[in-house]
Order: C-alpha cells, then structure tokens, then sequence
C-alpha cells in the first residue's frame, strides 16, 4: 500500500466517524449530537441578529425617507430667489462642500446626457 492510499484510507475512516446518522425526524440516531445543537444555536443566534439588523435597516430607511420627505415640502414652499439665497449663503459659509456638491452634481448630470 503506497502512502498516498495509506492517507486515502485514514481520510475514509475519519470522515465516517464525523458522520452522524440522521433519523426521520431530523435528529441524529443516537440522540441531540451536541455538534449539531450548537449549529442550530449559532444558526439561531445569526437569525435573529440578521432580524434585528433588518428590523434597524427599516427605521432608518423609514426615518431618512420621512426627513427628505420634510425637507421636500419645505423646498416646495419656497421662492426660487430664497432657495438661490440659501445656496449662496451656503457656499459663503463651506466652499469646499459646495465644490464638492457642485462636482457630483455636475458628474451625474454628464453621466446621464451621455447616456441619452
């Protein structure tokens, strides 16, 4: 027997050991096998911390969508000469978000005629 099949074989039996024999009812043969309670645990455990992450996920989206929602019907209500005061007051205060703002803006609007 070469080494090769010596490592087949110990590799054969191994794997037989590990395995447990699942019954009907979805247990093992011969009772819980604790390898497989603690999957379930941690299988449980990661469903309910992926609940409670959707769960957080929609509050926020909830709350953002509700904020921009606000902030729309405020910019609805306004005079175009009050919102080109705030954008120019805005720019005065923080050039340098403005330049960005005005970049990104100014990317997707060429992004989108480029498309057309």
């Amino acid at each position: 027997m070469t080494e090769f099949e010596a490592e087949v074989k110990k590799a054969e039996k191994e794997l037989e050991q590990g395995l447990v024999h699942v019954g009907t009812d979805g247990t093992a043969a011969s009772g819980q096998d604790e390898f497989l309670g603690e999957l379930k645990m941690q299988a449980q455990e990661y469903g309910q911390k992926f609940q409670d992450a959707a769960s957080r996920a929609k509050d926020y989206a909830s709350e953002s969508f509700q904020y921009a929602g606000e902030k729309f019907k405020e910019l609805q209500n306004k005079d175009p000469k009050e919102l080109v005061e705030d954008a120019k007051e805005f720019a005065r205060q923080k050039p340098g978000q403005a330049l960005l703002i005005a970049g990104a803006v100014g990317l997707v609007v060429g992004w989108l005629l480029k498309r057309k």
